[in-house]
């Protein structure tokens, strides 16, 4: 991908202050209570990092691995390439994703940390493309709804490149 043009799609400015929105509403939603944030592996660690950052709450930190993208295509096989370290049997539960694509992902996540028998589990996403979807799923808290473009930025990436870039972008040419 040398050669191929960046454009900026939603700025670093605008990521943040909708980062600041979500984390006031997941402090008054859980406010008197603590949470087991998990974030997926690798495309949520900026978003869940800065998240954080903006919870009052008591918050405990882990992650999930997953794999589900050859390049640019999700496969539709979900397979975990990393584990929880801590059971979250009996926690509030909120589940951080890059991106809601087809929900495969997330359906799968959900499922497998319902099976853990946590006290609640909600889940927030990043970005959300409902028009990809392959299975009827949701995110309980959602930054931005965009249409079907491959981003890159803010920790999402492609062939594992780009991730660093303040913005969420996309690649041109």
């Amino acid at each position: 991908m040398s050669g191929a043009k960046i454009e900026v799609f939603i700025p670093a400015a605008r990521i943040a202050e909708r980062v600041a929105e979500l984390g006031a509403q997941i402090n008054a939603d859980y406010a008197g209570q603590s949470v087991v944030v998990v974030g997926v592996l690798k495309g949520s660690f900026m978003f869940m990092a800065d998240l954080v950052r903006h919870l009052s709450i008591p918050v405990r930190l882990d992650f999930m691995g997953t794999k589900s993208y050859v390049g640019t295509t999700s496969s539709g096989q979900v397979q975990i390439t990393k584990d929880l370290d801590k059971p979250v049997e009996g926690e509030h539960v909120l589940l951080v994703e890059d991106i809601i694509d087809t929900g495969l992902t997330l359906s799968y996540l959900r499922r497998n940390l319902e099976q853990r028998r946590p006290l609640s589990l909600k889940t927030i996403a990043f970005l959300d493309k409902p028009s990809q979807r392959k299975v009827e799923i949701q995110a309980d808290y959602v930054g931005f709804e965009i249409e079907n473009r491959f981003v890159i930025g803010y920790g999402l990436d492609f062939e594992q490149q780009y991730r660093q870039l303040p913005d969420l972008c996309v690649l041109a040419g």
